[in-house]
């Protein structure tokens, strides 16, 4: 009996896994997938790099965001573009999925080894998954997929070969330093004072705090690991022709930008708005979405069971806390800086799965029925506006996955089992809801698109390089983007631009003088204050949901076409 149980834990939690492999391949083109806007920036980099024909230096026509990163990830959009001659989201992002799924097999491998039971190992690879931000970061053509492993990689191979890693005098050391650096290289230089701060800690617990030990004989580990990752960041100098200005504009411009306080300066922002650092406190909780509940909760039992915590347990913990605490000091601070420690946060919280309260997973199951029953109202009023929109498959999903989360919040045995597999339907829900805006409806037609073929085209752009995104629906088109802080009206738009697009709502009329040339559906996002109140009283699909015409105008006045700017640059 105990064997045949066994073997159903087994199957459910590999197609459990199967699930989360296919959610995050599914939709990976769309346009609409949860993302940052730094995607768009990254995509533009990548685009001009590849069309120079040379790795180095970088290219850009942004305002000074030439080199915002080191080149690791723009190498990796070329390489998997084959040099842009592949250019779409698809050949962008899957790396991005391949390393999320890379760093979910090594939270696996470590919590199956840390207690000894592969079922853990199955949980922890679940949950790192099922948090929002491994599914929103973990998937666009970002720097946190690559980072996240590569910095995770060096606590693993620390903690999965004890205790010979931390004996060994040289292997072990040199191969953190590769490790670290080739990270470095995708993100900062920045991320080696925490990270070499966590491995002199480490180290120096694995001498039980006896000073005089630790810097006779384990001192110079972290400090060779940290000079060998340095090395290899210092090859980007060595060879980019213009060091110059890597070093004006991401050493001084990118990290040490970040200290500067901007506004009501930098002890109000620490104490006080967004970027403070009680908003950073959450962050943890926050990252992990619909288990920002579980996650919370292990706080509290880690506290409880604080003096019966295993060494890896406490090293972890000291990751999380290092990395809480180094940034916290600048001005900048968001949640999405913590992710790196997010992989260690899967495996504590898989390892003490079955000391979390079940009712904490319920009221994940019950804000999962929440998020459903939102995407059902959603579709249902889009269905009014265009019919056939969603089919049948789409309602049959949301049913299964509502029915499955009432079911395991009503079965005492299966809440947490069942857990993880209702928030990766969730995410599987939210992406069918988002399909359609990727297909005839959310898409220009071939008709539009061959009218447009190099012509000048002016689309809306609310973010740095967002126009990048339109190149995908308007192939061979010369797209230039203006932005909507400028609010202009049709009319403005039509006396500016030959050939452009705007947004309206669902039932507005175009432009005066003006030939519609195409139109799709549009999900609008970054809305105003104003708006996102709007929106919370009822008012949803005015600024939600809008269509975006591409019109010819008639009425363009040459004394002001002549004088147009780029936006969002």
């Amino acid at each position: 009996m105990n064997r045949r149980l066994g073997g159903l834990h087994l199957a459910w939690n590999v197609l459990a896994l199967a699930l989360a492999v296919f959610v995050y391949f599914y939709g990976l083109d769309s346009q609409h997938i949860p993302k940052n806007g730094d995607e768009y920036p990254y995509e533009h980099i990548t685009r001009l790099t590849a069309a120079s024909g040379h790795l180095l230096p970088l290219q850009s026509e942004l305002d000074g965001m030439r080199n915002t990163k080191p080149p690791l990830l723009f190498w990796q959009g070329i390489a998997s573009t084959h040099w842009g001659q592949d250019w779409d989201l698809w050949h962008l992002r899957y790396p991005s999925v391949i390393y999320t799924l890379l760093t979910a097999m090594l939270v696996f491998l470590l919590a199956g080894r840390l207690s000894r039971q592969m079922e853990t190992g199955f949980v922890a690879a679940l949950t790192y998954l099922t948090f929002f931000s491994t599914y929103r970061y973990g998937r666009p053509f970002l720097v946190n997929p690559p980072e996240v492993f590569w910095f995770f990689l060096p606590f693993f191979t620390l903690l999965y070969w004890r205790p010979f890693s931390f004996e060994s005098r040289l292997f072990v050391p040199l191969l953190l330093g590769l490790e670290i650096g080739i990270g470095l290289l995708y993100k900062s230089f920045a991320l080696l004072a925490p990270i070499g701060l966590v491995l002199v800690w480490w180290y120096l617990h694995q001498c039980r705090y006896q000073w005089r030990e630790f810097i006779v004989k384990e001192a110079y580990k972290p400090v060779l690991a940290g000079i060998v990752a340095l090395s290899l960041f210092a090859l980007w100098f060595a060879f980019d022709p213009d060091p110059q200005s890597v070093w004006r504009e991401f050493v001084v411009g990118e990290n040490a930008g970040k200290f500067e306080a901007h506004g009501a300066g930098y002890w109000a922002q620490l104490l006080w708005g967004g970027s403070s650092v009680w908003a950073l406190l959450l962050g943890y909780p926050m990252n992990a979405g619909l288990l920002a509940f579980p996650v919370a909760a292990l706080f509290l039992v880690a506290y409880r069971q604080r003096r019966q915590l295993g060494d890896v347990e406490k090293m972890l913990w000291v990751w999380m806390f290092v990395l809480f605490i180094v940034f916290a000091v600048p001005s900048q601070r968001s949640a999405r800086y913590l992710l790196e420690a997010m992989p260690g946060v899967a495996v504590l919280c898989a390892l003490n799965w079955q000391r979390i309260p079940r009712w904490v997973f319920v009221v994940t199951l019950v804000a999962a029925d929440a998020v459903l029953v939102l995407l059902a109202f959603l579709a249902r009023n889009l269905q009014n506006e265009a019919a056939g929109m969603y089919g049948w498959g789409y309602w049959l999903l949301l049913g299964v996955t509502l029915a499955l989360a009432i079911f395991a919040s009503f079965s005492p045995r299966s809440t947490r089992s069942v857990a993880n597999v209702v928030v990766l339907l969730v995410f599987l829900s939210l992406a069918a809801f988002l399909r359609p805006f990727d297909g005839a409806l959310g898409r220009y037609n071939e008709v539009a698109q061959r009218y447009v073929q190099s012509k000048d085209v002016w689309v809306p752009c609310n973010f740095r390089a967002h126009d990048e995104g339109d190149r995908f629906m308007l192939p061979g088109a010369r797209v230039h983007g203006y932005d909507e802080s400028w609010n202009l009206k049709p009319a403005d738009l039509a006396a500016r631009y030959r050939l452009f697009a705007l947004q309206l709502p669902l039932n507005a009329e175009p432009c005066a003088g003006c030939q519609v040339i195409g139109q799709r559906l549009e999900i609008r996002g970054r809305q105003n204050a104003d708006e996102l109140r709007a929106m919370f009283k009822g008012d949803v699909f005015q600024y939600l949901f809008v269509k975006e015409l591409l019109v010819e105008s008639a009425v363009v006045d040459s004394n002001i076409s002549n004088t147009n700017k780029e936006g969002c640059r």
